[in-house]
């Protein structure tokens, strides 16, 4: 098998100094370790070709037989002894302690539980145009997973307690030797707990959770529009071994109207007008969000002609006041005429012909 270059296997030049290759390697321990990665082979994998990679480019001596000669110069060399072998990791203890809560550089160092924060939820919630115009409460169902009150959260029936595991001796690890390597992998038994469960609680059958409706109420204020998240602190999942719940974003959908569009903080509309109004001109009642007015349509106004009513649009989300609604007419040509439109039409059209 054909061994990948150290340094492309770090992702460092040549040229890199013993600090940029030491961080190189940290940043892969803690993504590729076996820990965080459970049952993944390529990741596994990766790990071990960084962990080799470094415990070369770290050495002077054995960095610059591989320099010179490649994995060819590294023929016949080997760890200078197991304690060196064990600096290797004890400098980055404080690293796989923080985050899988062992260390490398003391093998009879226990295993650490933390309590871990509850998943985030998302509930898409679909509200008209005037809620999102003027704000609402509304009140919305879901279904999430809260702490078994039966068990308080462990897992176990009332009267009993969890065991030692007995795969891993209650250190959630198994140590797996490759050589010079010794790489630990999380216990598949009790999944890195230490311990397992023999008297499973009979309400969450163990999980120390379970799944309920909740109803919750969430005040939308003025403004909204869609994609703007309400975020509800604590009202996600349940988190495990006391760590605190998620939280729930509420995703807004806001439904078109027939009639207005939101153009920022206006709206717009489109209001018809016949012939005879937009020449002679007239006073026309339009809709607004908060009922109607009356606006005035000067003679001889051209369809698409727009508007303005001040302060009749969208509340602005983040201050004061609010946009303006945008009365945009439409010149209507009538479609059926009466004898007498007709002529009269007839009578306008040859005035204007004598005009011309």
């Amino acid at each position: 098998m054909v061994k990948r270059d150290y340094y492309e296997i770090l992702g460092v030049s040549r040229n890199a100094n013993g600090e940029e290759i030491k961080k190189a390697y940290r940043q892969m321990a803690l993504q590729y370790h076996p820990d965080r990665n459970p049952g993944d082979r390529e990741s596994e994998e990766k790990f071990k070709e960084a962990s080799e990679a470094y415990e070369v480019l770290r050495d002077p001596e054995k960095r610059s037989l591989y320099d010179r000669f490649g994995h060819d110069g590294l023929k016949g060399v080997g760890f200078r002894g197991f304690a060196d072998f064990e600096d290797i990791f004890s400098s980055f203890g404080d690293i796989f302690d923080d985050f899988f809560g062992f260390g490398f550089g003391d093998r009879r160092r226990k295993r650490r539980t933390y309590a871990r924060r509850g998943a985030d939820l998302r509930y898409d919630l679909s509200i008209s145009f005037r809620e999102a115009a003027f704000g609402k409460e509304k009140e919305l169902e879901i279904e999430k997973h809260e702490i078994c009150e039966t068990c308080s959260g462990t897992g176990v029936k009332p009267g009993k307690s969890k065991q030692t595991c007995p795969g891993c001796g209650g250190r959630g690890q198994i140590a797996h030797t490759q050589g010079f390597f010794t790489i630990s992998s999380t216990c598949s038994r009790c999944h890195g707990q230490g311990e397992i469960i023999t008297h499973p609680c009979i309400e969450c059958k163990g999980n120390g959770v379970v799944i309920k409706p909740k109803c919750l109420k969430v005040k939308m204020p003025a403004g909204v529009e869609t994609g703007i998240r309400l975020k509800l602190n604590g009202e996600g999942e349940a988190g495990e071994r006391g760590g605190p719940p998620g939280d729930l974003y509420v995703v807004l959908h806001v439904e078109p109207d027939p009639f207005f569009e939101r153009v920022g903080n206006d709206i717009l509309c489109q209001v018809p007008i016949s012939f005879s109004q937009a020449a002679l001109g007239a006073k026309i009642e339009v809709p607004t969000l908060n009922g109607s007015e009356k606006i005035s349509i000067p003679p001889g106004t051209q369809t698409g002609q727009v508007f303005t009513i001040k302060g009749e649009g969208v509340p602005y989300l983040h201050g004061r006041g609010r946009g303006d609604e945008l009365v945009q007419v439409v010149v209507k040509t009538p479609t059926t005429l009466s004898r007498r439109q007709v002529k009269l039409f007839e009578e306008l059209a040859s005035s204007e012909e004598e005009e011309q």
